[in-house]
């Protein structure tokens, strides 16, 4: 019989459940959000803590933590004051600059000039999307929610989405997935690449059962 270490979340430090969940919830697709403060200015920074939610209405989530003294870090700041924001997914080329715009540069700092990125305008919201990321996906604030005093959970409505031209077909809207070479994140500083995949197709109720009886059938 398998064995399993269970944990009580009611018993656990903050720090410890985190260490749980970034573990096991894994891997985790990774935004790479562009907003711009009232002034106009840029800012990066990237999210583990994301996913698209549904696509009627076109919702997806980003979970951000405020900074130690519960003030907000630039990327909810500037989404609360102009709504708005772009999250540009991160392939493996893009790697090393996500990790410089994750250091904790003073609002003043122009995080994508740093890495060496390309700002392109925003078409359907100010801030700019990152032209070396292979899609970038521009939200306005559909939603916020407040989670405890450290987290909000940050609901966008994406208004268009920009992909590179070599990992979609313009017709049937398919995305070559080993085109996009998207990166995960694990647990720890742990990534992960997106290029070792397989199909597995969904069964139909009729598939189902007629494997069912076909396994019965050789049981018996």
């Amino acid at each position: 019989m398998t064995a399993h270490t269970h944990f009580d979340f009611r018993a656990l430090s903050a720090r410890d459940r985190y260490k749980l969940l970034i573990g096991t919830v894994i891997p985790r697709p990774i935004a790479f959000v562009t907003t711009v403060n009232t002034e106009g200015r840029a800012n990066a920074a990237p999210f583990s803590f994301f996913n698209c939610l549904t696509a009627d209405p076109a919702i997806l989530a980003i979970g951000v933590e405020n900074h130690a003294d519960m003030s907000f870090k630039d990327t909810a700041k500037n989404i609360r004051e102009t709504e708005e924001f772009t999250v540009n997914i991160v392939d493996e080329a893009l790697l090393d600059a996500m990790n410089i715009c994750a250091v904790p540069f003073g609002p003043e700092v122009d995080e994508l000039a740093e890495a060496g990125l390309t700002a392109v305008p925003g078409t359907h919201v100010k801030c700019p999307r990152i032209l070396e990321a292979p899609a970038a996906l521009e939200c306005r604030r559909y939603m916020t929610l407040e989670v405890g005093r450290s987290r909000e959970i940050i609901l966008g409505e994406v208004l268009g989405v920009f992909i590179r031209a070599d990992a979609v077909d313009p017709m049937t809207k398919y995305v070559d997935q080993k085109a996009m070479d998207a990166i995960g994140r694990l647990g720890g500083h742990g990534y992960s690449r997106s290029q070792d995949q397989f199909d597995l197709p969904t069964l139909s109720l009729a598939e189902w059962t007629r494997r069912k009886a076909a396994a019965d059938g050789s049981a018996g």
